[in-house]
């Protein structure tokens, strides 16, 4: 093997372990595969009877992220909302051939293609004019091209970002080798597109946020962690431009230490802080006691 291959290698086994970190653990139990499978959950939520409350009159859409799904990433988010008597909807996006449960890997104009698809569903099946989003890493940066180049900004009143890659991310400074390695940009582009496409300076990240981060008519709010490692510098994930809100978790509660993971899967202090930005006019203060609501 030439010596510039033996580097790629586990170069690229970088890249992917520490955008891995956006899933869910890998032990999915045999029920979790079978919904994954079949399309459908038992937790209450992807229920196409359901019908908005005047209480909270919009759908919530939830974007998993890379290496995510529509399960996994929301076990502990999708309850969370429902019991506070939302609709709330995900989908499976960026499919790669012959790849299960690990999706949000294609290229994230296509996966957004899918997002508009699937939004026209769901309002469709509850009739309501608008939904609200919630994506985790990159399903909370990928809807911004849904909403900026394929008419979303029409149909969406909110979009909550956990963690979202919205500046791209150097991978704690991986990314910054891959010139030095002939090669690389190439295979990861051929295997794992929405990869590349998250790299500080992409054609992708180059055309989105090119003349601003936001489209009129749309709340915008990051919700992010000073101890995230996959999306770096971490300040790089807030917007810029009105409507928008940008939040530290470490502002509200100091000794929140959740990291890229957890701030998706687990993080109560972040979901009570996802419950004030769709419903707004009722919002509390959020503070480390917000983990046991």
């Amino acid at each position: 093997m030439l010596p510039w291959k033996r580097l790629i290698s586990p170069l690229v086994a970088a890249l992917v372990a520490a955008c891995a970190v956006t899933a869910t653990p890998a032990a999915a139990s045999a029920a979790t595969v079978t919904a994954v499978s079949s399309g459908t959950v038992s937790s209450g939520w992807n229920d196409y009877s359901c019908k908005p409350s005047a209480a909270h009159p919009r759908p919530v859409v939830l974007v998993h992220g890379t290496l995510g799904n529509s399960v996994d990433n929301w076990l502990a988010l999708a309850p969370y909302l429902v019991k506070r008597g939302y609709c709330v909807f995900s989908l499976d996006y960026g499919q790669l051939p012959g790849v299960a449960l690990f999706h949000g890997l294609g290229p994230i104009d296509k996966s957004a293609e899918q997002l508009a698809a699937f939004v026209d569903k769901v309002l469709a099946a509850t009739g309501a004019g608008k939904a609200d989003l919630v994506g985790h890493s990159q399903g909370g940066m990928m809807p911004r091209y849904y909403l900026r180049f394929l008419g979303g900004a029409a149909k969406v009143n909110a979009l909550v970002g956990l963690a979202p890659s919205n500046h791209g991310t150097t991978l704690l400074g991986m990314t910054a080798l891959l010139p030095y390695f002939p090669g690389a940009e190439d295979l990861l582009d051929e295997h794992t597109p929405a990869l590349t496409d998250q790299v500080v300076g992409s054609p992708f990240l180059t055309k989105l946020n090119q003349g601003g981060d936001t489209v009129p008519g749309v709340k915008y709010t990051v919700i992010a962690t000073r101890y995230d490692e996959v999306v770096t510098p971490y300040r790089s994930q807030f917007l810029d431009g009105s409507g928008v809100r940008n939040v530290l978790l470490q502002d509200l509660c100091p000794v929140d230490l959740s990291g890229h993971v957890a701030i998706g899967l687990l993080d109560r202090i972040a979901y009570h802080e996802v419950a004030n930005a769709l419903d707004p006019a009722h919002a509390t203060p959020t503070d480390c006691l917000s983990a046991l609501e």
